[in-house]
């Protein structure tokens, strides 16, 4: 089966025999020839049998090779019919409201940021704790049904994951192409905009930083860039140093960077780049580096001794790509850590004592001093991770009971949407949720939450099994929202699973583990669920289930709703006490972003980008279509272009 499918970021207009086929599969990474094994074991990483495959798509684009001097940032001017002019560090001329708008933007100071008006939604999940949750009510379980399009802006084409970030009435959001836009958030009206010049065309990033005057973006070619809010005038420029050549894959900047105790803490992805991922912390005035945490560790450093005996140049993984969270009572910062594609050399303990194939600090939470990048302490929730199952994704803070003890308590679900719940001052392991989306864990330690999988999930060379979930993961970068009034999770999930092994195939991994999506053995043609989980008593609540996934993070409101976008172009507003169905609209495209509220002039507006297919959803795409069958009409066909989505009542 084959669909072609123009709207995907790396899709080009090429012609036959000038791009290479790829199949997408791995959130992380795709590529168009055999990814080889960091110790030099040659394994394909995806195989043509796992995934649809699209033709014309590459990985990242990069300008041609070419003497590339230093340069300042640029920003980009629009003017008048088609011409586009690059003037440095110049300022598109506003109207008086512009002015006034921008003359008038106060401050984001630390207490704001710890304390947000509740009219702002000024970091990546709102707050430090990442809930994902708004007090904003004026949008409601009573007048829902009256939510219309307020304005719509045009986005750049191409894969993205953003999230607008909205203060003084100013909106700011990372497009594709390197570009950063300010807007005003009553209207869409463009302020100004920002255009980062780069080789390095991968523009999907997650998020943007706000903090004083500035705007701090980060880019996929490894530098951050801090804005002046009011201009678009760079004020620091900062390029991160890499320990490792780039030669078979590539290092990233697509999480959102966090201001945290005066620092600019930013993770960093390394995909199949030998030395692995790291965290840095950057002077929040200069951008000059302060600090480093390495998320592979040393072979003569803590947990050195958890790689096999490989050589540091033969490990690689530890990704860091999802943002932070940050509790400022305990001053630290939380961060997941991603597997490593090279799992062949970690497949056998190789039985010598004090030797292990844990391979720390990947699939870890992380819990580190802001300002020093001390590591406090850390909780690896699946070692030696054979299935790219990651536990890199959002780290969410609550207070809750826990054994008749009131504890401040850091909660995370990897791809198996399977939730462990650690103390967050000291990283105790406290308890676990299983969703009911996996059967590759059998057992967990009550007293540990160390897991035993079962003997099925131990890849193999003789055979293969029916394992749930598929790779992409029974959860993705898709965040779920903590209402704190309920203690109510919302997260979205699919029902995807696969059949997995034998290994030697030349398929997913350097294991070269084969795979490829299966529905799960009760399947009832629903492939999506939003679930509703109750942290109080450690239950599951309602559940929404229809035949797409959703493919947008959720997000909560003091109105008692649920908002989430789905791969049908659909757009939900769901009653948080029972998941009936209150709203919904069709954008028209995809969305596949981070949706917000926010509140200007006492008027709320919800928005949400549509029209930014990130990998993850190309490849759902392909799986459910080819599940459903070339007639079905569930999905449909995209009808607009991408854009912001801003509705109010």
């Amino acid at each position: 089966m084959h669909i072609e499918l123009p709207w995907l970021d790396e899709v080009i207009a090429a012609k036959a025999g000038k791009r290479l086929p790829v199949v997408l599969t791995s959130t992380e990474f795709c590529h168009t020839r055999p990814a080889k094994s960091i110790n030099g074991n040659a394994r394909h990483l995806i195989s043509g049998s796992t995934a649809l495959e699209y033709s014309f798509i590459l990985p990242i684009l990069h300008k041609p090779k070419k003497d590339f001097p230093m340069r300042p940032s640029f920003r980009l001017l629009v003017l008048t019919g088609a011409a586009l002019v690059f003037q440095q560090t110049a300022l598109a001329q506003p109207g008086d409201n512009d002015v006034s708008l921008l003359q008038d933007y106060s401050p984001v100071t630390d207490q704001l940021l710890q304390d947000p008006p509740v009219s702002d939604w000024l970091m990546w999940r709102r707050t430090y704790d990442l809930s994902g949750h708004s007090p904003l009510d004026q949008i409601n379980r009573q007048n829902i049904a009256e939510l219309k399009l307020a304005w719509s802006a045009p986005l750049g084409e191409g894969g993205n994951m953003t999230t607008p970030l909205v203060h003084s009435g100013v909106m700011f959001i990372a497009d594709t192409g390197n570009v950063l836009l300010a807007l005003d958030a009553r209207t869409g009206e463009e302020l100004w905009r920002y255009q980062h010049e780069s080789e390095n065309l991968d523009g999907r990033r997650i998020g943007i930083a706000l903090h004083g005057d500035k705007v701090i973006v980060p880019h996929n070619d490894l530098d951050l860039v801090a804005l002046n809010v009011r201009t678009g005038q760079v004020e620091w420029e900062q390029a991160i140093s890499v320990p490792s050549e780039a030669t078979d894959g590539y290092y990233s900047l697509r999480g959102a960077p966090m201001v945290a105790n005066g620092m600019v803490v930013q993770g960093a992805g390394a995909t199949l780049v030998a030395q692995g991922g790291f965290i840095v912390g950057l002077d929040l005035e200069t951008g000059a580096e302060q600090w480093r945490f390495h998320t592979v560790a040393r072979p003569d450093g803590p947990g050195g001794n958890t790689w096999n005996n490989l050589p540091l140049e033969a490990r690689s993984g530890g990704s860091v790509w999802i943002p932070g969270s940050y509790d400022p009572v305990l001053d630290l910062v939380f961060f997941g850590t991603a597997p490593t594609y090279d799992t062949a050399p970690l497949m056998n303990d190789l039985g010598i004592d004090g030797v292990s194939n844990a391979a720390l600090y990947t699939n870890a939470t992380l819990a580190l001093r802001p300002r020093t990048g001390e590591l406090v302490w850390y909780f690896q929730h699946m070692p030696n991770d054979q299935w790219d199952l990651d536990w890199v994704y959002e780290r969410q803070l609550a207070n809750l009971e826990v054994a008749g003890e009131q504890r401040r308590v850091v909660f995370t679900a990897g791809k198996m949407a399977l939730y462990d719940m650690l103390d967050a001052a000291t990283g105790k392991y406290l308890n676990s949720l299983d969703t009911g989306i996996q059967n590759m864990i059998s057992h967990i330690d009550p007293l540990t939450g160390d897991k035993t999988l079962h003997p099925n999930a131990i890849p193999n060379a003789e055979q293969g099994h029916l394992l749930c979930p598929y790779v992409l993961g029974g959860r993705n970068w898709q965040a779920g929202s903590y209402d704190p009034s309920r203690k109510m999770v919302y997260l979205p999930l699919s029902e995807v699973c696969m059949m997995g092994g034998p290994t030697g195939q030349d398929g997913l991994l350097s294991s070269g583990v084969n795979i490829s999506a299966e529905p799960r053995p009760d399947s009832d043609g629903n492939f999506g669920r939003l679930q509703a989980i109750n942290l109080d008593t450690m239950e599951l609540g309602w559940v929404h289930r229809e035949t797409t996934p959703p493919v947008t993070a959720t997000l909560t409101t003091g109105g008692s709703l649920v908002f989430d976008g789905f791969l049908d172009q659909s757009f939900k507003a769901f009653d948080a006490d029972t998941g009936d169905v209150l709203w919904q609209t069709s954008l028209g495209h995809i969305p596949s972003s981070f949706p917000i509220t926010y509140a200007v002039d006492g008027k709320q507006y919800i928005a949400i980008v549509r029209g930014q297919p990130s990998r993850f959803v190309g490849s759902l795409y392909g799986i459910i279509s080819g599940f459903l069958g070339a007639d079905n009409s569930v999905i449909g066909t995209p009808s607009a272009g991408p854009a912001m989505m801003v509705f109010a009542l």
